[in-house]
């Protein structure tokens, strides 16, 4: 009984889940390269106000540094991306370097996507570029001092920044490819790793859990282990979670995650999906309960 009570709120829950996004009803759900990667990275998410233009900016990201707001991506010329040249793209996503030379905070994770590849970058800049234009200019950030001293980032980046792609030579493709999955494109290290009194990625706490996450949200622990984090989830489990939001105990997951899942994981092919989760169950098991 409590096995097809599960399956029945599964099913409601993937229902409500595979309703069109608003990435979806604004840009089409066409299926090509681009599109997936631009699911896969959230673009639309963290892109988009709330009741805003799809992509135009002015979604408002609190912080323990202050407000960060999300910059207009549309291929408007003026106020989005219009201008930008292929080149112009990688190196912002690669270098966290706009075109005129500014250094962008890391609200903007170009930590985990300077591990794009050259060909997913590609593809989502072909996609950006043929989404509607917005002329919308969103606000600008609100930090405290001294984090609204952009030219600080000069020491965060030496203590937290690393250029380019991940080798995986050593790795199973399978392994490698969920690492990417989770390290570059989703980057779920963003919200479930914590961060350090400047802002960098703690990663001998990777996917241990954040209790200062994006929005004063508590995110929780998704390594192996097994008092504090998934270790006693299912792949099965998994699965649900990332298709259809809904954890093994039968409740639905909100929030950001909610968000994820709805504009990001459920986007997913099987085989990425089940790299994904490989690559979660190989990752070390940490004690940590935020």
């Amino acid at each position: 009984m409590r096995s097809s009570s599960r399956f029945a709120a599964a099913a409601l829950a993937a229902a409500l889940f595979a309703l069109p996004s608003a990435a979806q009803e604004d840009a089409g759900a066409e299926d090509s390269p681009g599109a997936y990667v631009f699911h896969a990275a959230g673009c639309h998410g963290c892109h988009t106000a709330k009741d805003g233009v799809a992509l135009a900016g002015g979604r408002a990201l609190e912080t323990p540094f202050g407000t960060f707001f999300s910059p207009n991506i549309t291929p408007d010329v003026e106020h989005g991306i219009g201008a930008w040249s292929l080149e112009d793209f990688r190196r912002a996503l690669r270098e966290g370097i706009g075109p005129d030379g500014t250094t962008y905070y890391p609200s903007f994770p170009y930590d985990n996507f300077t591990r794009m590849s050259d060909a997913d970058i590609a593809a989502l800049y072909g996609y950006l570029m043929a989404q509607p234009a917005s002329g919308n200019v969103p606000p600008k950030h609100d930090l405290s001092f001294p984090f609204s001293m952009r030219s600080l980032l000069v020491v965060w980046r030496a203590l937290y920044f690393e250029e380019g792609p991940r080798p995986d030579a050593g790795l199973d493709p399978q392994l490698a490819r969920g690492r990417y999955l989770a390290d570059a494109l989703t980057h779920c290290g963003a919200c479930h790793t914590p961060r350090t009194m400047l802002g960098g990625s703690d990663d001998d706490l990777y996917l241990a859990g954040n209790a200062q996450g994006p929005e004063g949200e508590k995110v929780p622990n998704i390594t192996p282990d097994k008092a504090t984090g998934i270790g006693d989830w299912s792949e099965g489990d998994l699965l649900f979670l990332l298709k259809a939001g809904m954890m093994p105990d039968g409740d639905v997951v909100s929030g950001s995650m909610a968000e994820v899942v709805r504009e990001s994981t459920r986007h997913y092919t099987n085989e990425d999906i089940a790299a994904l989760i490989a690559w979660m169950g190989a990752i070390p098991a940490i004690e940590n309960k935020p």
